[in-house]
């Protein structure tokens, strides 16, 4: 191998969100991560459901009552059927 080709490859600590702490190597030194192997919902399988800032609620509350794409409404189809009456 070349010498003083290789990038330093010193310790590093990776920190979690949850208090998780990992050492390891890195080129880019230590930092920190919000979600880990420890406290991720796919592979603890305590699935949990992560608010930031009140996004869901915003949410269903921006799209309450509308109908799913695609579909129409029932009372449409109810007018629709009903034969006009003539006057």
């Amino acid at each position: 191998m070349k010498s003083e080709i290789h990038p330093l490859y010193p310790p590093a600590r990776i920190s979690c969100a949850c208090g998780n702490i990992i050492e390891t190597r890195s080129t880019r030194g230590s930092f920190a991560v919000e979600i880990c192997a420890n406290c991720h919902p796919f592979l603890t399988g305590k699935y949990k459901l992560v608010d930031t800032a009140g996004r869901v609620e915003r949410f269903r509350k921006k799209y309450e009552g509308q109908a799913a794409p695609g579909t129409k409404p029932a009372d449409k189809k109810a007018a629709k059927a009903a034969p006009k009456a003539k006057a």
